[in-house]
């Protein structure tokens, strides 16, 4: 997978996307929300919505899996301004890293500082049955690749960027806090990122589980590691749409992931719905504070 781009390049990429998007809609939102697989019914929450199919954005990638729509969605929940990123793209479509992190990214320059990373993923433990959502703690990349590997790109990040607090405690805590009111099970665990796009071994997912691991998928570290570098705050969920290799011995098919994600969605929808108005009363009593 080539590392080489001109970091002007992407500058100049992103900014006529960001110009396009303003040029449909002034809104800048104050959340954005990715949905993974099965999930794009987060976008049907948005009022006074503006939908943007990614193929009209210059230089957005769209999205090849099933279950992903592939359109940026501006708009309001529960008050707050906010945009959602329905469907993504992976590394293992053959996407180099510069498009896979291009949506998150883009979301930032119009103007979110606050991101949900959601995604459908295995459980790597029995108690993470099939439906079970999952608040991303941390993660481990095990891709073998990131996202900021190549020049860096000084406007958006510094070289270095930390990771010791990838998923902030505070959002994270607030979407777990949203879960609790909505009466939706939260576990909290550590995600494994790996590239795909075959599922895992048997014994692949043992050695996760030594690692401490509590579900696998293919996405998400790469977007998380990018919104780290531009200052953003980062939190993760995971439906859990199966077991994990080995766990049981039934095969694993991506029909049937789908199919629990939109069965568990209602679920993550509540989560989103709260966290939203938390964030708006939030957002409220501090401009009044300022006022």
């Amino acid at each position: 997978m080539s590392t080489s781009f001109d970091p002007n390049d992407v500058l100049a990429r992103l900014s006529e996307a960001t110009d396009f998007v303003r040029g449909r809609s002034s809104l800048a939102p104050r959340l954005a929300v990715v949905a993974g697989s099965g999930l794009g019914a987060l976008g049907d929450l948005v009022e006074d919505s503006v939908r943007i199919p990614y193929a009209e954005i210059p230089h957005m990638p769209a999205p090849k899996v099933e279950g992903h729509s592939g359109e940026l969605v501006l708009g309001y929940l529960e008050g707050l301004p906010i945009a959602v990123l329905s469907g993504r793209v992976h590394a293992y479509e053959g996407h180099p890293l510069q498009d896979v992190v291009f949506g998150v990214r883009l979301a930032a320059r119009l103007g979110a500082k606050r991101f949900l990373l959601t995604n459908a993923a295995g459980g790597i433990h029995r108690w993470l049955e099939p439906g079970s959502l999952c608040r991303i703690v941390d993660h481990i990349n095990l891709t073998g690749v990131n996202a900021l590997v190549g020049p860096n790109i000084d406007a958006l990040g510094p070289r270095f960027p930390d990771m010791t607090f990838g998923y902030g405690a505070e959002l994270g805590e607030l979407v777990q806090s949203a879960a609790a009111e909505a009466g939706v099970s939260m576990f909290c665990g550590v995600y494994a990122g790996v590239s795909g796009p075959s599922y895992e071994t048997p014994a692949e997912i043992r050695m996760l589980r030594m690692l401490g691991a509590a579900v696998v998928g293919m996405s998400t570290v790469h977007e998380c590691i990018a919104l780290n570098h531009m200052g953003c705050q980062v939190a993760g969920v995971s439906v859990v749409t199966n077991f994990a290799a080995g766990v049981l011995s039934e095969p694993l098919d991506h029909a049937h992931v789908k199919q629990v994600a939109a069965k568990a969605g209602p679920n993550l929808l509540a989560v989103v719905r709260g966290l939203a108005g938390k964030l708006a009363a939030g957002d409220g009593a501090a401009a009044g504070a300022k006022g």
